[in-house]
């Protein structure tokens, strides 16, 4: 596996494909909600196997807090451990930020769990987005780091 930031016009447009198969196929989001405007101010994470695209996420900056944004994985990869390894990296990237203090994202409410274990906290009530519940979840990356040191 590999997961790298997309710095090429084709692998974000790898990453939209992942998107739109997870998001607007999958999970009945509408284009109008998943196509933001917001692509050309992030940063974009592809994750592959074997060469093919697996999984993505993006991440916005918004001053010292990073936003990380539309993190899927393909079904026929979930449950593999994919989704994991795409957020460590991107957390130890941002670790590794000097500008970065927090991580911040919105977790569909059947995901918590999922960002709880990689250290994430709630912050916020629930809310619908794109017609699914959230809540807002977040982690100091000092924190992060004292966590994963080895």
């Amino acid at each position: 596996m590999d997961i790298r930031f997309a710095e090429t016009e084709d692998d974000i447009a790898q990453c939209r494909r992942l998107r739109r198969i997870v998001f607007i196929e999958e999970q009945g989001v509408r284009e109008a909600d998943e196509i933001d405007g917001l692509d050309g101010e992030c940063a974009h994470v592809l994750a592959t196997v074997g060469g093919a695209p697996t999984g993505a996420a993006r991440i916005r900056y918004l001053g010292d807090t990073a936003k990380i944004q539309r993190v899927c994985v393909l079904k026929s990869r979930r449950n593999r451990g994919l989704g994991a390894r795409l957020m460590r990296f991107v957390l130890a990237e941002l670790t590794a930020d000097p500008r970065v203090a927090t991580a911040r994202l919105g977790s569909q409410t059947h995901a918590l769990d999922f960002y709880r274990k990689l250290g994430f906290e709630v912050v916020g009530g629930e809310y619908v987005e794109a017609g699914i519940p959230h809540r807002d979840m977040e982690i100091k990356l000092y924190k992060y780091k004292k966590l994963n040191k080895k």
